[in-house]
């Protein structure tokens, strides 16, 4: 059997050596539309005060990798189109170099350490709650498939809470035997003073569930039988958000959507998520963040009932 002319010549290299490069300009043209005019698919700028190194990090993280990409698909296809094959041409045997092998292994590994330490140095500024003065501590509470949320009372501590608790009201298990439970405050939305830190504890009832909230850039599993915790400072309010252009440009790109299926305009809210699949109707799992000012959640939260008048 003959498979001579299974083999390429000159002119298919030549050819696929042109290829490449006008791949390499779609691919780069690709790149910058995404950049450019992708963008409003991205998340607003942080909401929290420690979010903005989160946002730092990813920022350094993406243009150190743009860049090192950008370079290398040039080197790739330039190379193949540079060294297409050529029977007049012969390959050179190039074994090793050790100063070469010394470079893309040391600057990755300091690249990394550096990225590492910033990442650790944020983890711990959220992780951290031992010396806060004065914070708001909310209970966050999951459950197939919803979430509420306590907040602490007057004494700024919450009442201990097991699943072994929950009976008719109290809902969220909490033990009403413990002196700090009475004042603590149940709610199915959360409200947040801008401006001061927050100290979220986080519950689950039945299975692993994830608390997610995006625009602050923060995210904690919750866990059956343990509690969780991080903290951050909201730094915008919900009308300050929904005034930024980056969302206000978002919010026409959205509501065109929902005008041509007749549904109701959608207005920006903060949400808490979850982020772990956690059973047939995980996607109901939101509750609505209303970020504002000190004195308007000072109002807030002086109508809220404490456990001790819903659980009599």
């Amino acid at each position: 059997m003959n498979f001579r002319g299974s083999i390429a010549n000159d002119k298919d290299n030549d050819a696929q050596g042109k290829y490449a490069i006008v791949f390499m300009a779609f691919l780069y043209a690709m790149m910058i539309y995404c950049l450019i005019f992708m963008n409003v698919i991205m998340l607003p700028e942080s909401a929290s005060i420690e979010g903005e190194h989160d946002d730092n990090l990813f920022k350094i993280t993406f243009w150190l990798i743009g860049i090192v990409q950008f370079g290398m698909q040039f080197l790739i296809f330039y190379f193949t189109f540079k060294y297409r094959g050529n029977k007049n041409n012969k390959a050179k045997f190039y074994a090793d170099s050790h100063k070469l092998e010394f470079i893309w292994t040391v600057t990755p590994s300091i690249v990394l350490v550096g990225l590492v330490s910033y990442g650790l140095w944020q983890w711990n500024s959220i992780m951290d709650l031992s010396d806060l003065e004065d914070p708001i501590v909310i209970e966050v509470y999951s459950q197939q498939f919803n979430w509420k949320a306590r907040y602490a009372g007057a004494d700024n501590t919450l009442g201990f809470g097991n699943v072994n608790f929950i009976k008719g009201m109290n809902t969220m298990g909490v033990d009403m035997t413990d002196v700090n439970a009475a004042d603590d405050k149940q709610v199915t939305e959360l409200y947040l003073p801008k401006g001061r830190k927050i100290h979220f504890k986080f519950r689950s009832q039945d299975v692993l569930h994830s608390a997610y909230m995006p625009h602050f850039r923060a995210q904690m599993n919750c866990v059956p039988g343990m509690v969780t915790q991080f903290g951050f400072t909201p730094k915008f309010t919900t009308a300050e958000m929904r005034n930024q252009s980056e969302v206000i440009e978002k919010s026409i790109g959205i509501n065109k959507i929902r005008r041509a299926k007749g549904e109701d305009p959608y207005i920006f809210d903060y949400l808490l998520l979850c982020n772990k699949i956690c059973g047939a109707s995980h996607y109901n799992m939101q509750m609505k963040i209303t970020v504002v000012e000190q004195d308007e959640f000072d109002e807030w939260i002086g109508e809220q009932l404490t456990l001790s008048e819903v659980i009599k």
